[in-house]
């Protein structure tokens, strides 16, 4: 009985912070899962985290689209590319090593993080994107406030592909690592970014997932529970999350997503080589 009210509250915290910074919350989940159930293997843990990042961020893709936030027609080109990577992933992260795999998520998150600290802050871009395979795109939420943006097309497809097979392989949903590269690279302004990952990664996690399920990568019962305790807590949490992410600026949101994947990064390794 603990153990599942931990794990409801688990999928709680995750839910909310993950729906903040428009990931799925995996970037939290799989650290947390790999020092708590030590005895499972990379790919049951990759399971796992995918099935919640699945309920998480359809929950909060679902507050976004009422925000009226969601970039639509970007979100499914991402999902598109970053199918087939997914698939990949998932195919990949059955034969790493657990230790191995610890390492390279660790390496991920920690290097994100560092480029999110050291980068200097947004001055503003002085040219827009113009050219072949430029695209505009007008947003208006249901606040009333505008958002205008442009970006070319085959960056994001690039992005989505590389984000798709690290959501495969870490089970992260890689919407921590899009979000940043919508904002840096394609020029998403951040709350768009945020709620437009959350919807596409709600279409790549149910693939990356359904293929897990099918390979066999949640065979216990135990751990079917488990996933589903977990990504009840992160269903309403990704609620409040959306909520609370109408009140936070942008900067605030990079700022507390680049802290976060340090400290987790750095808990991962020492509890890696501890071990």
């Amino acid at each position: 009985m603990l153990e599942a009210l931990l794990l409801v509250l688990l999928g709680l915290g995750v839910g909310v912070f993950g729906a903040v910074v428009g990931a799925g919350g995996g970037f939290l989940l799989v650290p947390i899962l790999l020092v708590a159930y030590p005895e499972r293997d990379a790919a049951t843990v990759t399971a796992i985290s995918l099935s919640v990042v699945f309920a998480n961020a359809t929950s909060g893709a679902v507050a976004y689209a009422w925000q009226q936030r969601i970039d639509y027609r970007s979100g499914l080109w991402w999902a598109l590319a970053a199918i087939p990577g997914a698939i990949g992933g998932a195919l990949l992260v059955g034969v790493i090593p657990r230790q191995a795999f610890a390492i390279v998520f660790a390496v991920a998150l920690a290097g994100v993080a560092t480029h999110l600290i050291v980068r200097r802050p947004f001055r503003g871009y002085r040219e827009p994107i113009t050219g072949r395979g430029a695209v505009s795109r007008r947003i208006r939420d249901r606040r009333g406030q505008n958002f205008f943006y442009t970006f070319r097309l085959w960056h994001g497809l690039t992005i989505a592909g590389a984000m798709g097979f690290v959501s495969g392989l870490l089970g992260a949903g890689g919407g921590v690592l899009q979000v940043p590269l919508m904002t840096i690279v394609l020029r998403f302004p951040v709350h768009i970014a945020t709620a437009t990952s959350q919807f596409a990664y709600a279409l790549i996690a149910l693939a990356a997932a359904t293929f897990h399920l099918v390979t066999g990568g949640l065979q216990l019962e135990e751990d079917l529970t488990r996933a589903g305790l977990i990504a009840a807590g992160a269903v309403v949490g990704a609620q409040v999350g959306a909520r609370v992410a109408l009140r936070v600026r942008g900067a605030v949101i990079l700022r507390a997503l680049s802290t976060v994947l340090l400290l987790v990064a750095i808990w991962l390794l020492a509890d890696t080589f501890v071990r």
